[in-house]
């Protein structure tokens, strides 16, 4: 599990005021909506608002985040599922959509929570979904880090 070391995030946060945009792929349902779950329950712990968009796959996050921030979104959270397959379909998903991801923050100058799970199968999603059961809560991860990233952004612009 890739759990060990990460950072604290037991101090409370406020982002009373931000506007964030979950997006979704629709692959992989059970995995996802835990993921979907962890990121609202973090958002709404921080009050910030937020709403869901759901995108056919991984691949199409993107370009949604794009529109997001286009449209006024402060931070986005990208939530997916690639499970690898018998064919380098999963190499080239996996890697056009994180190249995809890092390009849209980096033009928009604002963070998008990566939680897009890159597993060798449905059982590792299952683990990392925040479901009853899982051992890591991605969807929870990445909420908390877009929020955490757009506050350092905020008091850098300052």
């Amino acid at each position: 599990m890739s759990g060990a070391g990460a950072p604290s995030t037991a101090e409370q946060i406020d982002a009373t005021g931000m506007n964030v945009v979950i997006i979704a792929g629709t692959w992989h349902e059970v995995i996802t909506d835990g993921m979907i779950a962890g990121a609202e329950r973090v958002l709404n712990a921080a009050n910030a608002t937020h709403r869901l968009a759901r995108v056919p796959g991984s691949f199409e996050l993107a370009v949604a985040a794009q529109a997001a921030f286009a449209g006024g979104a402060d931070a986005v959270v990208a939530l997916g599922v690639i499970i690898r397959g018998g064919t380098p379909h999963f190499e080239y998903v996996s890697s056009a959509t994180t190249d995809g991801l890092t390009r849209v923050a980096l033009d928009a100058g604002k963070p998008v929570g990566f939680g897009v799970l890159t597993v060798d199968d449905e059982q590792q999603g299952l683990d990392r979904a925040g479901l009853e059961g899982s051992k890591e809560d991605k969807g929870a991860e990445a909420a908390d880090a877009a929020l955490r990233t757009a506050l350092v952004l905020r008091e850098l612009r300052g």
